[in-house]
């Protein structure tokens, strides 16, 4: 039996610039990533987010994250790390104060 995979959005964090007339009606374009620690509390498998241009991108848009989406149990992915992040440590940098730092922005 195929159960349904649930979405649930925040649909007042859209950046409505970014929605787009298409050949039938308006669009809106979504991405959803894999949760890095697993499911969340209420079981949400993924977070959801905006998917933007390029451009926008470029010139500093965030995408936002609009919300979570559930897999069912039999569909949902399996934790493991990739190679690479298993075995490699943040590249360390010095900022403009001199502090050692890594290159995750926040």
């Amino acid at each position: 039996m195929t159960r349904p995979i649930k979405i649930k959005i925040n649909v007042t964090k859209i950046l409505k610039e970014h929605i787009y007339e298409g050949k039938n009606g308006k669009y809106l374009n979504l991405v959803a990533w894999p949760n890095k620690n697993g499911a969340g509390q209420f079981g949400d498998t993924h977070f959801v987010s905006q998917d933007i241009p390029k451009e926008a991108r470029d010139s500093g848009v965030q995408a936002p994250i609009l919300g979570n989406l559930t897999l069912p149990e039999d569909e949902a992915p399996r934790q493991q790390a990739r190679p690479d992040q298993r075995t490699m440590p943040p590249k360390q940098t010095v900022n403009d104060d001199g502090l050692e730092t890594d290159e995750i922005p926040f």
